[in-house]
């Protein structure tokens, strides 16, 4: 609930900058399609009731698609915010690999990107950095003619990427990119740490479950 509070208070932050756009005359609305490569995280084995011991959770890579608004606030400063929801499923791997069922990955990152070139170039390549969340669903399976349902999260993470925009004209163009998205799972203890100053304490092992998108799209600038 917490990430969920933060994301809430960083969009209403991006959606009152148009007043600042507006006087550089450029907001621009993208739609996005592309692939999306995840990988999971490793647990410790777990005996299951099927006589196996499964030690990851695995999200397969598939289609995503997504949309994006942006407020171009100077001639290269641009905020703004992205979503994007990846329609993959869930699995477990270990001395057997078991696909649980369908899940969503949605993404929602407030952003801060810096256009290169003029403003009204043509072609403008861009990076952007972004702090948000992102949800996993839950998944409905039968396993021993049981019925049951994994647990949703939402989870903090930031994105990462860049890419590069062309326009055709002057209000419709096209959108390349790519981005990196971390998202932060747990954390579990990862062993002793000594200092001869501070002493011995144990230290945490950070576990983050990534996404890389490759996406494409059209873009629509007003």
């Amino acid at each position: 609930m917490r990430y969920q509070q933060m994301v809430t208070a960083l969009l209403c932050a991006v959606m009152l900058t148009p007043a600042a756009a507006s006087a550089q005359g450029r907001v621009e609305v993208s739609g996005i399609v592309g692939w999306t490569v995840s990988d999971g995280v490793a647990t410790d084995g777990v005996p299951a009731l099927d006589g196996n011991i499964y030690n990851a959770i695995d999200i397969k890579d598939s289609f995503s698609w997504g949309f994006g608004i942006g407020f171009n606030v100077s001639e290269t400063a641009e905020v703004g915010f992205l979503f994007n929801q990846q329609m993959s499923t869930l699995g477990v791997e270990g001395t057997n690999d078991v696909e649980i069922g369908d899940m969503n990955v949605t993404s929602y990152h407030p952003y801060f990107a810096y256009n290169f070139g003029e403003t009204d170039a043509a072609l403008r390549p861009f990076i952007l950095f972004g702090l948000g969340a992102t949800s996993y669903a839950s998944v409905p399976f039968t396993r021993l003619g049981v019925s049951r349902e994994t647990g949703g999260d939402t989870q903090f993470s930031t994105t990462w990427g860049g890419g590069v925009k062309y326009f055709a004209s002057p209000n419709v163009g096209i959108r390349v990119s790519a981005t990196w998205t971390p998202t932060y799972i747990t954390t579990e203890e990862g062993g002793w740490w000594c200092d001869p100053y501070w002493g011995c304490y144990v230290v945490g092992n950070a576990k983050y479950a990534n996404q890389f998108h490759f996406n494409g799209g059209i873009t629509f600038r007003f």
